[in-house]
């Protein structure tokens, strides 16, 4: 059965252009919550999400499906006068445009925004790049590791005595696309006093800088520089991934006073809770390798499920390092259907997270896995910039869609 469109988003009409994560999942989010999006795409190759992954079981990508969720893909050459013509039309009607080329590329191809909102002052135009659309650095390549870089993000993460590491995921990709939609949702409010559209220009290293909390003004400040502290963040503690029975680990978040005093009681220890070294926070922040080692040396006595159990009946924050396999299996992510499943016509069912946050009235779904190539080109053409089937058949025979 199809999953019904309840979303708050479901008047909305976007167009996503560009390719990859940083722009793909702020369409992505849109599509979650209803709206209606059109992917426009090379129509010979698409986007390269359709080959990214570790593997490409039965010769796909396990990524599109859920980069490419509840969208229509259209197969459009926008390097030609017709390409462009079309997505001219297509814009014509629409809500919001997404992209995330190099900045220029929109302007070299007709497609700015002074020449689209010409037809359609209501529109809405997202820019994801890696420096922003104006700046000394603006016309630079800038992937999601550059923003990071720049963001500071990547100098604070790993341990001191290696390189800076990386997230294990595009974090920097991800948070750009989020504020690309802030911004989008932010527009389209201000629309309804002003009957306005405008430009949202949103640049991968602000993006991370937005998330970095005080670390300039700290040095501002201070002049202290944060630096990599691993597991840990310094002067926070007890906060730490600790040793269980078999080599597991399990996170315990125990710095707030109330929280460690009902820690010290789960250990049996409460002379912990009066030493002068440990008695507030301020104490367990400058001995926090000594705390941490007595914890430590603590929870090596447990199974994680026992010690879990332990800490949950005491109050404690607690948790496993969940993977994918935790995830499938956990009560929790059940009770709230975090993970969905969808059918896929290659791979069958495939299980997947579902559209976050939560709304109470209208809230987002997976309505759909991402689409094949170019599989509404002719629904989408023909409805939306009155294409005939002659004229698309042409279309198609140029290699235009």
């Amino acid at each position: 059965m199809p999953v019904p469109n309840q979303g708050p988003l479901s008047d909305l009409v976007v167009i996503e252009m560009g390719s990859l994560i940083a722009g793909p999942f702020a369409g992505q989010i849109l599509g979650d919550f209803g709206a209606e999006v059109i992917k426009i795409e090379d129509p010979k190759v698409g986007d390269p999400m359709r080959q990214w992954g570790r593997s490409l079981p039965k010769g796909h990508s396990p990524w599109w499906p859920v980069i490419g969720r509840n969208k229509k893909s259209v197969g459009l050459d926008l390097r030609t006068p017709e390409g462009q013509a079309l997505a001219k039309a297509l814009i014509a009607q629409a809500d919001v445009v997404i992209e995330n080329f190099r900045p220029g590329a929109m302007e070299k191809w007709g497609l700015s925004y002074e020449v689209l909102s010409k037809d359609n002052s209501k529109l809405v135009m997202a820019r994801v790049s890696g420096f922003g659309q104006t700046g000394p650095y603006a016309e630079r390549a800038g992937y999601g590791l550059i923003g990071e870089a720049m963001g500071g993000l990547r100098y604070v993460t790993g341990e001191a005595d290696r390189p800076p590491a990386r997230a294990g995921i595009s974090i920097g990709d991800s948070l750009a696309a989020m504020h690309a939609v802030m911004g989008i949702t932010m527009a389209l409010h201000e629309r309804e006093r002003t009957g306005k559209g405008q430009v949202i220009d949103a640049a991968l290293y602000e993006s991370v800088l937005a998330v970095m909390e005080n670390l300039v003004t700290e040095y501002d400040i201070t002049g202290y520089v944060r630096e990599r502290s691993g597991s840990v963040l310094p002067g926070i503690a007890p906060s730490n991934a600790y040793p269980c029975q078999g080599g597991e680990l399990i996170l315990i978040g125990g710095n707030g006073d109330t929280v460690y005093a009902r820690l010290t009681e789960a250990m049996g220890r409460p002379d912990l809770k009066t030493d002068p070294k440990f008695v507030d926070h301020a104490a367990r922040g400058v001995n926090q390798h000594e705390l941490d080692a007595i914890i430590a040396d603590w929870t090596s006595g447990f199974t994680l499920p026992d010690l879990l159990a332990l800490l949950e009946s005491k109050g404690v924050p607690s948790s496993r390092v969940f993977r994918a396999p935790d995830m499938l299996q956990d009560p929790q992510y059940a009770a709230r259907e975090s993970i969905v499943t969808t059918e896929h016509p290659v791979f069958g069912p495939i299980r997947m997270q579902n559209a976050f946050p939560k709304l109470s009235r209208t809230p987002g779904s997976v309505r759909w896995p991402g689409p094949a190539l170019g599989q509404h080109t002719d629904e989408v053409l023909g409805e939306r910039a009155g294409c005939s089937a002659e004229r698309l058949a042409e279309l198609r025979g140029k290699g235009i869609i």
